[in-house]
This record gives C-alpha cells, sequence and structure tokens, in this order.
C-alpha cells in the first residue's frame, strides 16, 4: 500500500529569540497567531484552517521537521510500515492540536512528519477587517537542498505517490532540481541540488503580485530591506511570481503567486535544460550567490543535526552575482 499523502502541512522552525521572531512573522509579513506560548508560536495564513508554521525557541537555529497530512490512520499504518522495511527510524509525538505525529527521517536524512487527524479552526479568508501585512494566504511548499535530486525524488515518487511536475537536467541525463506533489499544484516539495539535506525555504501562497509588492514596500517602511534576498520576479519553473525574504535567524520564507495546476492525468513533466537562464529567472534581477549555496540545518532523528553532504553535481549558473 502506498501512503495517501494530501499535501504539504507544516514546518517547524527553531529560532533563537521569539520576540523578535515573532515581530517578523507576524507584526510585518502578517501571519496570524492561533497558539502561543512562552517558548512557541502556531502561526497560520488567513486561508489555514490549522497552523502551519510552529516557531520554537531553541539554542540554535534550524528545522526540527517538514510535515505531510495524510488521509486516514491506515496511510499512517503503511509509512510505518515502510519504516520498517527500510530500516528507517521512527516514533510516535504529539502536537499542539495533532494528537498522533509520526515522526520519521527519510533515507536522505530529512526529518519528516506525517498525521492524519488535526483540529481545524475557521478560516479567516473572508474576515478582511483581520488581515495585517501583506496578505500571506496559506501554506504552499517546502524546498530541501539535497545532495542527491535524482535519488530523493525516485523515493518520493515511488514510496509516497507524489508526481513530477518540472525538472532541470543537463547534457548527461542528471536531475539537478525536481519539482514534485501530490495535490495538484506544480509541487508540495521541490529539490534543488546542493550541499544537504538542508531548508532552502519554506513558502506560502499569495493572493496577487501586488501583494508580494506590499510585502517589499513592508520591509522598507520598517528600515529592513535587506531581509529581502532575492525579487520580486518570475520564475520560469513553476511561472511563479516570487520574492525570498531572511526571518531573524536567517531562514528564508518565499512569497509565492500565480502557478497553474496539474491535475490531468495526461500532464506531461516539463523538462529545462540546466544552462537555460529563464529556468531560475523568466525576468527580474540575476541571482544572488546566498541563494544557491545557503539553507537552514535540519535535525537528526536522535538530535543534533543531520550531517550536511556534498554531492557529485558541482557548480553555479553562469547568471549569479
Amino acid at each position: 500500500m502506498v501512503p495517501d499523502v494530501i499535501r504539504v502541512a507544516h514546518c517547524v522552525l527553531y529560532v533563537t529569540d521569539l520576540a523578535r521572531s515573532r515581530a517578523f512573522y507576524v507584526d510585518l509579513m502578517g501571519l496570524n497567531v492561533l497558539h502561543e506560548s512562552e517558548s512557541a508560536l502556531y502561526l497560520r495564513g488567513v486561508e489555514d484552517r490549522e497552523w502551519t508554521l510552529k516557531l520554537e525557541l531553541a539554542p540554535e537555529a534550524g528545522v526540527k521537521h517538514l510535515a505531510y497530512r495524510v488521509r486516514s490512520e491506515a496511510d499512517l499504518g503503511a509509512l510505518i510500515a515502510l519504516a520498517e522495511r527500510q530500516n528507517l527510524p521512527w516514533r510516535w509525538e504529539q502536537e499542539q492540536d495533532r494528537p498522533r505525529l509520526l515522526r520519521m527521517q527519510d533515507p536522505f536524512g530529512v526529518p519528516v512528519a506525517f498525521y492524519a487527524e488535526s483540529r481545524t479552526y475557521p478560516w479567516l479568508l473572508q474576515d478582511y477587517h483581520l488581515h495585517r501585512g501583506p496578505g500571506l494566504q496559506r501554506v504552499d511548499h517546502a524546498n530541501v537542498m539535497s545532495p542527491d535530486v535524482g535519488g530523493t525524488m525516485g523515493w518520493y515518487m515511488t514510496e509516497l505517490g507524489f508526481r513530477l511536475s518540472e525538472f532541470t537536467e543537463d547534457d548527461d541525463g542528471n536531475v539537478w532540481a525536481a519539482w514534485i506533489q501530490r495535490r495538484g499544484a506544480v509541487h508540495d516539495l521541490a529539490l534543488t541540488n546542493g550541499s544537504g539535506p538542508r531548508l532552502h525555504h519554506f513558502a506560502y501562497w499569495m493572493p496577487d503580485a501586488m501583494s508580494i509588492i506590499r510585502a517589499c514596500d513592508i520591509l522598507a517602511g520598517a528600515r529592513m530591506p535587506e531581509a529581502i534576498e532575492r525579487g520580486p520576479g518570475r520564475h520560469g519553473i513553476s511561472n511563479a511570481f516570487f520574492l525570498y525574504v531572511r526571518d531573524p535567524d536567517g531562514h528564508r520564507i518565499e512569497l509565492y503567486t500565480t502557478d497553474y495546476v496539474t491535475v490531468d492525468p495526461d500532464f506531461e513533466p516539463i523538462r529545462w535544460h540546466l544552462d537555460d537562464p529563464r529556468r531560475q529567472t523568466l525576468w527580474g534581477a540575476k541571482t544572488p550567490r546566498s541563494w544557491f549555496e545557503e539553507g537552514s540545518p535540519m535535525e537528526a532523528f536522535d538530535g543534533g543535526w543531520t550531517e550536511v553532504r556534498e554531492g557529485r553535481l558541482r557548480g553555479l549558473p553562469v547568471h549569479v552575482i
């Protein structure tokens, strides 16, 4: 039985100063506080019916896990069977609103969690009087830097039923990046070549391109233009209008809109050549080197950080600044 993964669901980030992180994510970016304690914030966009980002106070910044929602308890059982068959570590954990959270480490060192049951809350989508900031609407995807994009992509597609939307390939058939999905959008998970595993970014869907421009204005007005790492611009891959910002701990968040659906059974994955400059930037400024080289460390199953490995594919596109 292949587990029925519905969609990407949340990310848990370790942060070193919760007040500073609250000022960034809530006061400036406008995410909504669903739960709050002395050591954690649970946040959501206006369309999210459950929390989608947890900020947890810790001595060092990093990623606790990425989580996916599955359809039923039977799918959690199938994940345990997969873990035992492949000798992957797993355990049951609890989280706010999620009484049974299955924590695993995938074969490539990425900390992942799965759940079927969650308490939900009324959305805020049409409570326009409560909207703040640029208008982050809903969780969209995560991007993981991987030294083995092809292997990771193959595992998620074979074992978890992910489907390929777009990919980057060189003349020798090496896959440098892949966009894979479960919910019929372009991606729930992107895999990009680089030393890892590390989190490249966690992304929220925005209602339109002007909301992304407003995010730039808000950061500029707050005298924080340096938080803008890349964009605004448009990707060739996914067709997304994008902006990448860095939070006070250096975690990268993408604000993202205007991609497309992939639900048709005859959809054919889109191939991009590695040297095509339009794949990363259909239009916009050149990409800073930090965007290709920096990411957030990921927690190992038994504590500490997952060892970062370099892949055999090396090099950067020529249009990097």
